[in-house]
Formats: C-alpha cells, structure tokens, sequence
C-alpha cells in the first residue's frame, strides 16, 4: 500500500480524520445499544485473548499499516469509542480490515452499537464516517515512518545488535586496517547509537 501525506489521503477527500506525514488517525464514537454494555466488554476480552489474539495479529502482520487502536467504553456503559493510527488512505484502511479476521472482530464489536450495518454492508464507510469525530491536534513521533519501516528498523538493529556482541566485531574494532573506518563521523555515530 501506498502511503501518502497531506489532507486528501484518498479519491474521497470528505473522509475525516487528520494525518502527520504517512501515519492517519481514526476515532468513531457510537451509541451501545441498551443493555449491552456487558456483552461488549465480553467480545473485548474474548478478541484480546488466546486464539482470537494471535488469529487478529497475525491479520495485523498481514496488513501491515496499523500503529496502535483503543476500545473504550464511556459515558457509564452507554458509549464506545474505537480509536487508531494507520498508515495510507482511509479507505484502504477500513477495506484491509474487512477483508481479515479483523473484519469479524469489528462485526462482533459493532454489532453492539446502534445502527451498524456491518462490515461487509456497501453502506458501512458510510455508517463509519457519520460516527467519526476527526481529532482536533494529532500529533505523531515519527511522522515519516510507516509501519513497515519500523518493522524493518527493529529487524536491521536487532541483527546489528547481535553483530556487536560478538568477539568478531571486537576484534575488527581493533584491528590497525580498519582504522580509517572505524574513525569516520558516521561509524562513530553508529556506535554511539547502537551503546545508547
């Protein structure tokens, strides 16, 4: 998928939601149906547990662009917030989801919430958009990176980090031909990183 920065992140640029650099938030705010406040916080906990956790996340890993989302019950049980930063267009975003065991898990979460047609319904981004409150300031660390970028990142410096434990790289440290290198501002740079 294609990341792209700016407020037009998508062929429907009515979509809500603000972005900083490739990463886009989403907060929907619904209504939970009478009395079932207690249900819902059931299906949360049944999805963050055992085989529904590592079915979900190995949807997460599939799709790659999620950073974080939240599931908040408020408002003394009448209200749910859904909240969460992801990478590329909206559309794309709600479009991967349905498409995963993801897709399952918003049915049984939203089925609680007043009106919602479910995922696979035409009318869903619809339903979605009418439910989102776009945040007033969002700010993100890094705004450039997606998620796949730091995946790769937290790859590359593990394996650097194994590199450095070695008595190998010791060794090349402080052999007299690889002065030169181990000299220059950016190897000292690496280094002082990769002990920070």
């Amino acid at each position: 998928m294609t990341a792209t920065s700016g407020a037009a992140q998508s062929a429907h640029p009515e979509r809500p939601g603000r972005s900083d650099g490739v990463c886009g938030e989403f907060t929907v705010f619904t209504k939970i149906k009478p009395g079932e406040a207690d249900a819902l916080r059931e299906d949360l906990a049944t999805m963050a547990s055992g085989s529904a956790d590592a079915e979900g996340r190995a949807a997460l890993r599939q799709i790659g662009t999620l950073h974080d989302a939240r599931h908040v019950i408020f408002d003394n049980d009448t209200r749910f917030m859904f909240a969460s930063v992801f990478d590329g267009s909206w559309d794309t975003y709600i479009d991967d989801f349905a498409q995963t065991a993801i897709g399952a898990h918003f049915d049984t979460i939203f089925s609680h919430s007043e009106g919602f047609p479910g995922i696979t319904d035409p009318g869903v981004k619809d339903w979605f958009v009418a439910h989102q409150e776009p945040a007033g300031v969002f700010v993100s660390s890094y705004p450039e990176l997606t998620v796949q970028q730091i995946w790769k990142d937290h790859r590359v410096d593990e394996a650097f980090e194994e590199v450095l434990d070695t008595p190998e790289f010791r060794t090349m440290l402080e052999s007299p031909g690889n002065a030169e290198l181990v000299a220059t501002p950016a190897f000292q740079r690496l280094l002082e990183e990769a002990s920070a």
